[in-house]
């Protein structure tokens, strides 16, 4: 990097801010972004937000409207130039525009690598964006700030910020505080790069496990991704940055589970649809109140999303009571033209698109694709200016939420060096990592291993040199990762001897053909195996580290089998039959069919899809330095011809073949591993549950508490779950669901009482009619280790 290209933004910097000072724009405690020389009611910090809205519309043109209703994406995705340009002056926003999506933020990707000199230190990329900032401000006739919008579900997508584990392993902590704090962190970075709203979290509701954004989910259930979603969304907004929810609504289960060009088709009844995919919305907009939500590009009952009056204004704003604006996912708006076929040109897509609720639209395409056609639209007098100051203000509310029009700068951009991937930060997300770990099975307690009596470790597997799990396209990018096996020989330095052979690649030549027609072994991969199994006779335990990429699960990845890919059971199964011990480590996005594996390996530890650290906290967990305790957020199945297979579920819907009324030998029942199970390496007892008061009028409270118990030798963390059954109701229920959950840490020998709160809300189902409401009858509460591992049980009843 020469000097030159180092002072450019300074110099940039330093030449607007002279211009701004010859025209005295910025003023003690306002900023005069119309350049009119007097402090109109928009630019007065001091005047409520509706008025200054209204102020600011008053004096827009329809050109300056119609740009607050795109994105711009960031260099180098659509936009070409790293900073502004006199060939700006050209371009349709130099009317200005609503955002600027994933700024020099140094973007990898599979599709669209953009790297920039501007992304790190982090002190350049915030000095560079408020650069872009004062181009917005001092050279568009009205000043208007941009919104600086970025991806951030497990972390900044961001060059070098602070990494969490996949939202799935997020997920599986069920932790709310930790949830929170990561929030804060994720915030806190926006904030200090210059941006000013972050796509997170994603509520989708992940029902069918083929499916391959599973990974990006917190899960299968509604009332646990709300909770959640409530403390990433709370986290990321008290540090002064938007959260934008995605993706709104009832996107996470197309049919067959399949993604990429399909993405549309969910089979889903009305009643599910507002109680499962709608519920963490609902919640989260509620008691979170975040300030964007991205709308759906898939259909709904025969009606596209992003072209519906229905979710995007009764539902998200007068039902839900949504103020902030509404994003489109990309190409939602032209999918309505080009896929779903409501529309018979693009300018009839945008049409309904905004006459829906769109506020703004996003895709891979400049943003005139959208604000044309808008301007032709008003000028036929097709759409109002009611309609457009409605959706105008709408985003500008958002920005003078965000103190845009009050200061719209970075104020101290050196600070963001100090400020992002802290000692602090990175502990935090080495936390999170740590709590994600779920053990799903310890025969004969051989977790954790004896470090001092073991000499001979053999780490094998196609992921036990992997790392690209540790990076992907919504979250940070070019951090340094650990892999399992450098993990490994770090944990045990010279205490043992740690051998390697990768015995496997993940997927075969033929895969995913090989999952339904199997092929033999070719030399190579028979030597392979072979070379693993002769290094595992000289140890004196096996780490197999399998499972998936980000080859095999993610965007537009759904799969048909759920069974480890490619040649890796053959690998197992020839690691078993050596007769040495066998731990299986699994790095995957979604729930697997390991039923062999169960059945026959004795320790198997489901690791997700972890950050960075990933090889620290897994050497840490397999030697007892991390007692796992995470509990699965989804259900594993036995097999995919069991989909559906979730909890919640309805009365009878995931039964077997025995009781009164069945028959028959011909499938496979129950689940491999259900919702809510994780074991530990110590053990936890329950007692003394209450529940007061037992009898309660419809909008009173209940509190119940139980009382926990380390029963075990180690310390370690158990997650209390509190399940809720309505007994008689007016409609049939879910059979049982999740209202409440703790995790909580004890020592050998400690006790803890738990407290939990049932509102209203949680014992509200709807009725016949479709409304919110707590019926009068007996409940059930139920504590459990999982869904299906219920430990103490007692009633109360609510009267009218």
């Amino acid at each position: 990097m020469n000097k030159l290209s180092t002072l450019l933004p300074l110099l940039l910097l330093c030449a607007i801010t002279s211009s701004a000072q010859e025209k005295n724009i910025y003023h003690k405690g306002w900023v005069d972004f119309n350049k009119n020389g007097k402090m109109d009611v928009f630019e007065d910090p001091s005047q409520p937000i509706d008025k200054r809205v209204a102020d600011l519309l008053n004096q827009m043109t329809v050109e300056e409207k119609t740009c607050q209703l795109a994105t711009l994406y960031g260099y180098k995705r659509v936009l070409k130039e790293e900073m502004p340009t006199p060939s700006w002056k050209n371009e349709v926003w130099k009317d200005g525009i609503a955002n600027i999506d994933e700024e020099l933020n140094n973007l990898t990707s599979k599709t669209d690598d953009a790297p920039t000199q501007y992304s790190y230190p982090y002190s350049k990329h915030a000095a560079a964006i408020n650069t872009i900032q004062k181009w917005f401000v001092e050279e568009t006739r009205m000043g208007i700030p941009v919104d600086f919008t970025n991806e951030g579900i497990h972390g900044l997508n961001h060059d070098r910020a602070t990494s969490l584990p996949a939202p799935i392993s997020i997920g599986s902590t069920w932790d709310k505080n930790l949830v929170r704090q990561a929030g804060e962190t994720v915030g806190r970075e926006a904030k200090a790069l210059g941006y000013t709203n972050v796509y997170a979290p994603i509520l989708d509701v992940a029902r069918d496990q083929r499916w391959g954004r599973v990974v990006e989910t917190y899960g299968e259930n509604p009332f646990l991704i709300a909770e959640l979603g409530k403390q990433m969304t709370l986290g990321i907004q008290e540090e002064g940055v938007a959260s934008t929810l995605k993706h709104f609504a009832v996107y996470s289960v197309p049919k067959g589970g399949r993604d990429g060009a399909a993405r549309t088709d969910p089979h889903v009844a009305p009643r599910e649809m507002y109680q499962l995919y709608l519920y963490p919305f609902r919640r989260v907009i509620q008691e979170a109140h975040p300030l964007g939500v991205m709308s759906s590009y898939n259909d709904w009952n025969g009606e596209p999303i992003t072209g519906s009056y229905y979710f995007l204004t009764e539902l998200l704003r007068q039902k839900f009571g949504f103020n902030g604006y509404v994003v489109s996912d990309s190409e939602a708006v032209e999918y309505l033209y080009s896929k779903h076929h409501v529309a018979g040109d693009i300018k009839e897509a945008v049409r309904q698109a905004f006459e829906a609720g769109l506020n703004v639209r996003t895709n891979f395409s400049m943003p005139q694709t959208y604000i044309m056609p808008l301007r032709e639209l008003y000028k036929e007098g097709k759409i109002s200016m009611k309609t457009l100051d409605s959706r105008v203000g709408d985003v500008l509310r958002v920005k003078f939420k965000l103190g845009l029009f009050d200061d719209p700068y970075v104020k101290d951009t050196k600070a963001a060096d100090k400020i992002v991937h802290t000692e602090q930060s990175l502990a935090m997300a080495m936390q999170m990592n740590r709590e994600a770990m779920v053990l799903l099975k310890n025969a004969n307690n051989l977790l954790p291993l004896n470090k001092a009596s073991i000499k001979n470790i053999l780490v094998t597997g196609p992921l036990a040199a992997e790392k690209n799990y540790a990076t992907s396209r919504y979250g940070p990018s070019h951090n340094h990762v650990t892999n399992v096996l450098d993990g490994i020989r770090d944990y045990v330095g010279n205490s043992a001897t740690v051998s390697y052979t990768k015995g496997c690649n993940i997927v075969d030549a033929t895969w995913p053909e090989s999952e339904i027609i199997e092929t033999p072994l070719t030399e190579k991969e028979q030597a392979d195996i072979d070379s693993a199994v002769t290094a595992a006779k000289k140890a004196d335990v096996v780490i197999a580290v399998v499972g998936e990429d980000v080859e095999r699960v993610g965007e537009s990845l759904s799969r048909t089998g759920l069974n480890l890919p490619g040649r890796q059971l053959k690998l197992i199964q020839a690691l078993q039959a050596t007769g040495k011990p066998v731990v299986m480590v699994m790095i995957n996005g979604q729930p697997l069919t390991i039923n062999w594996e169960n059945k026959y390996v004795p320790a198997i530890l489901e690791a997700w899809f972890p950050g960075p650290e990933s090889g620290k906290v897994i050497a840490e967990t397999l030697f007892g330095d991390n007692n796992p305790g995470g509990k699965l957020s989804i259900t594993f199945p036995k097999t995919t011809g069991q989909l559906e297979f979730n909890f919640p579920f309805k009365p009878g819907s995931q039964a077997g073949q025995g009781g009164a009324n069945s028959w028959g030998k011909t499938s496979v029942n129950g689940a491999l591993y259900p919702f809510g199970y994780g074991l530990s390496y110590t053990t936890f007892a329950y007692d003394n549950l209450q529940v007061s008061p037992e009898k309660e009028h419809q909008q009173g409270d209940i509190t119940v508490t139980v009382d926990v118990t380390n029963t075990g030798q180690k310390k370690g963390d158990d997650v209390v779950q509190l399940y809720l059954k309505q007994e008689i109701s007016s409609v049939t229920v879910y059979e049982y669901d999740l209202r409440g959950f703790e995790r909580i840490n004890l020592n050998p020998g400690e006790k803890k009482t738990v407290t939990f709160t049932l509102h209203p809300d949680d014992l509200a189902i709807l009725d016949k009619n479709m409304n919110w409401t707590v019926e009068p009858g007996k409940f059930m509460v139920m504590i459990g280790q999982s869904s299906e591992d219920i430990k103490l049980k007692k009633e109360f009843e609510v009267e009218k």
